[in-house]
């Protein structure tokens, strides 16, 4: 049930958590939240539950500890603390047993990272309860897989303000006064969201991005993986290169629409119960160098990276040489984080060299070669960094870049014709995603997915997956190993 695309989710903990949630009286429904999530959660990952549980109220109790003070040694330790409880765990996971690594961990610990740091900053205005606290670290949307939501965007949500008649009267002289005047505004929107319409609008919004982030995990993503597999069953040392370079390209599709997908179904879930969307992916494919991609590409994590470690670090405002040492430390552990293998560091290093040279020898070049020599790493390289990340075994990966480029040992054509045998089967799935590679055809559904016709289509693709989840066990998103 963990997974969003598991239909005992879709028939049963959805709808059932939806009704719980809305016939909860609103001061309490960050009590149901907090509970659904729970219940989540254990379902999906009952031993290590209380990692999380405990996680949540050691968190809690050091935030509370810290707010109003400026005690730097008891907020280093909280900050200590949870990055090494990630890295504990992370290495249990890969060393002792995978099962030691607690599902989400990557994703619930940034989040409580961050809010340690906003905190302590005081960029939190109230003070959180415990239950503000407990269901933004834990709420199920995005525990899983994230995206990793602020805190500041926890507090927007517009089913959780009660609908107040009497207005406040605002000093303009005040000078808090454009704060006060900002949450009004926020308030008197839940007072129109916050009743049946809205909320009936609400859902709506959500299950339009829900189901097409389902379409892309289920019938692209899905499906991609099985040409990934037979790939790997074939052996990567006995692949023809065009096969290999399909493979390629056939990955990196894959890893996109799973985990935009997820990003999608998470953001679609969040809006059905009141908060804002949250943008994870922005078309990347469209950048025009593998700087702007990583803006764009898992946006939530990039910009945790760049508030809570490149910036603090000093960013690129002490010269080139504290720039460089900057970014290749947010590389590094932007690697470790994803996995403690080899290939993970490997993957890391290659996109910070890759972004080095974008920086300081593309711009010494004249702007024409400039250009197209990023969008060159952006469709040609990223797949080939795509790679080194799924290949943990430094051999297998060592004989799948061979393949790639065949300039040692067996020619190109090892397994003759297993490309175009590759190719005929899965050409529609290959052409869908590269379709929808083309921004503007996620700009045309942002544009009209309210008119009906779209929500006919919609219709249509979401018992097309369904019809495809219940003839298929389905895969576990990508990310959750993460």
């Amino acid at each position: 049930m963990i997974n969003f695309s598991d239909l005992t989710f879709i028939f049963r903990f959805l709808p059932v958590f939806l009704i719980a949630f809305f016939l909860t009286p609103t001061r309490y429904r960050k009590v149901t939240l907090f509970v659904g999530s729970l219940l989540f959660y254990a379902v999906g990952d009952l031993k290590m539950f209380p990692v999380l549980l405990g996680a949540i109220i050691i968190n809690f109790l050091f935030a509370k500890a810290l707010r109003g003070s400026n005690n730097k040694l008891l907020f280093g330790f909280i900050i200590v603390l949870d990055a090494l409880m990630l890295i504990e765990f992370k290495l249990l996971g890969q060393f002792v047993d995978n099962s030691f690594l607690p599902v989400g961990i990557s994703f619930f610990t940034f989040k409580m990272i961050s809010f340690q740091v906003d905190n302590y900053r005081a960029d939190i205005s109230k003070e959180p309860k415990f239950i503000d606290v407990a269901a933004y670290f834990c709420m199920f949307p995005q525990v899983v897989s994230g995206p990793i939501m602020r805190y500041s965007d926890f507090e927007k949500n517009v089913f959780f303000k009660k609908n107040d008649s009497e207005l406040e009267v605002i000093d303009l002289d005040d000078e808090n006064a454009d704060e006060m005047l900002e949450e009004k505004e926020v308030d008197n929107f839940a007072d129109k969201k916050n009743n049946f319409a809205g909320i009936l609008e609400a859902i709506e919004d959500g299950l339009r991005y829900f189901v097409v982030g389902l379409g892309m995990k289920v019938l692209l993503a899905d499906h991609l993986a099985m040409l990934w597999k037979d790939i790997g069953t074939i052996g990567y040392e006995s692949v023809s290169t065009p096969l290999a370079w399909l493979g390629a390209v056939a990955y990196s599709l894959e890893l996109y629409f799973d985990f935009w997908g997820y990003s999608l179904m998470a953001a679609g879930v969040g809006m059905m119960i009141g908060f804002p969307f949250i943008v994870n992916f922005d078309q990347p494919y469209k950048s025009k160098n593998v700087g702007e991609f990583y803006r764009r590409w898992h946006a939530t994590l990039g910009s945790w990276f760049r508030d809570y470690i490149y910036i603090p670090m000093g960013g690129s405002r002490k010269g080139d040489k504290r720039t460089v040492l900057n970014l290749l430390v947010v590389w590094l552990i932007t690697g470790f984080w994803h996995g403690v293998t080899l290939n993970f560091i490997l993957w890391g290093v290659s996109i910070f060299i890759i972004i080095f040279c974008e920086k300081y020898l593309l711009k010494k070049l004249p702007e024409m070669t400039s250009a197209v020599i990023g969008r060159i790493n952006v469709l040609v390289l990223i797949p080939l960094t795509w790679v080194i990340f799924a290949i943990s075994d430094s051999t297998m990966l060592a004989d799948y870049f061979m393949r790639l480029f065949p300039f040692f040992g067996a020619g190109i054509a090892v397994n003759e014709g297993d490309f175009a045998k590759n190719l005929g089967m899965y050409w529609p799935v290959l052409l869908s995603g590269l379709l929808l590679l083309v921004p503007q055809i996620f700009e045309l559904f942002e544009k009209y997915k309210k008119k009906p016709v779209f929500t006919v289509l919609l219709l249509i693709l979401f018992w097309a997956c369904i019809y495809s989840l219940s003839n298929a066990a389905g895969n576990p998103f990508m990310y959750f190993r993460f």
